[in-house]
């Protein structure tokens, strides 16, 4: 029977801790065990932490005296307690789908050259209950590079977090969370994976991704994950490409990418009445940054048209611009594929 270490760090997240646990040790023909990480919570998370642990022996909790924060903390977990086959990282307020360790268990058993497995994360509103879960059956293998590949061209990720569970040797090989990218280290260690074996993709829903508040980004948060997006790209070159023969493409591709990224949320705002909070200058100046050519990309020059019409102007011309229409149609086919696809 194959075996999942799971790291649960906590803070100030207590009451969801018994869901979340109960979540991961409902998971047949798996040798599960669980360790809670309390991250100093001022309130009485740990407490809750040691009574889950007390009343289930494949329980652990450590509890840190003074706050360490979220990168050592699950570095703590994967690299110094986790001892399994396979490795999870779920955070406190999320939940695993029924079954989600037993199916990824399986694909990466049947698939040794496959160094971590996901599935889709359902996206639920706090405090509501999470709806059923979905199981399409069968699961798929895409070769690692060409995984990665797909990452560099969207300049996106495609992966929230608690879907993931990582083959225990490789993620000591590759190592841990990189503390100098606190907003990106995911994306980028799911990259990092990939440079070095297969990604399974499991074809059901694999756990719960709770909402809290509106979960709305401002204007000023999109830039900057733009910016972390950047460095966690540029990480992945500079410790892999010694494994990607065709690094100097993809850091092309990439790069283009984001630039083509700002851009557009440049123009949108435009569209969306929305200039007067968007920094428009500043995102132009990354596009700049990212692309030196970025007067030629087809998003500059929508850019231009938007400042030829005026902001006052724009939004109620939206829908005879085309590249107005265009964009919004983008923007639904891309989630639409990444519901579907998972990739």
């Amino acid at each position: 029977m194959s075996s999942v270490s799971v790291v649960i760090p906590c803070y100030r997240y207590g009451d969801y801790l018994r869901a979340c646990v109960d979540s991961v040790l409902d998971n047949p023909g798996v040798d599960v065990r669980v360790l809670i990480i309390d991250d100093a919570s001022p309130d009485d998370s740990a407490d809750k932490a040691r009574a889950i642990a007390e009343s289930d022996p494949r329980v652990e909790v450590r509890v840190h005296t003074e706050n360490k924060r979220h990168i050592a903390t699950y570095n703590e977990g994967l690299l110094d307690w986790a001892d399994g086959d396979y490795t999870v990282l779920l955070s406190a307020d999320d939940l695993l789908t029924p079954g989600a360790l037993t199916r990824a268990v399986a694909l990466l058993d049947a698939n040794p050259n496959v160094g971590f497995a996901y599935g889709h994360p359902v996206h639920f509103q706090h405090p509501g209950p999470p709806p059923p879960a979905r199981d399409t059956g069968g699961s798929t293998v895409y070769d690692g590079h060409w995984w990665l590949e797909r990452r560099f061209r969207e300049g996106t990720g495609c992966i929230t977090s608690p879907e993931v569970v990582v083959r225990t040797k490789l993620q000591r090989e590759v190592g841990g969370y990189d503390p100098d990218l606190p907003h990106a280290a995911d994306i980028e260690m799911w990259m990092r994976l990939a440079s070095h074996a297969d990604v399974g993709y499991v074809k059901a829903d694999q756990a719960y991704y709770r909402l809290h508040g509106q979960n709305m980004h401002a204007a000023e948060g999109a830039l900057n994950d733009l910016r972390e997006r950047k460095i966690a790209y540029e990480s992945v070159l500079t410790k892999c490409r010694h494994l990607l023969p065709e690094a100097d493409r993809l850091d092309a591709m990439v790069h283009r990418r984001l630039a083509r990224f700002a851009l557009r949320r440049a123009f949108r705002a435009y569209d969306r009445g929305r200039t007067a909070v968007v920094p428009e200058d500043e995102l132009v100046a990354f596009a700049a940054e990212c692309w030196p050519e970025y007067r030629s990309l087809p998003e500059f020059r929508a850019l231009r048209v938007r400042r030829r019409i005026g902001a006052r102007t724009m939004p109620y011309l939206q829908p005879v611009v085309l590249s107005a229409v265009a964009a919004k149609g983008r923007e639904w086919l891309w989630w639409q594929s990444w519901r579907r696809r998972g990739i």
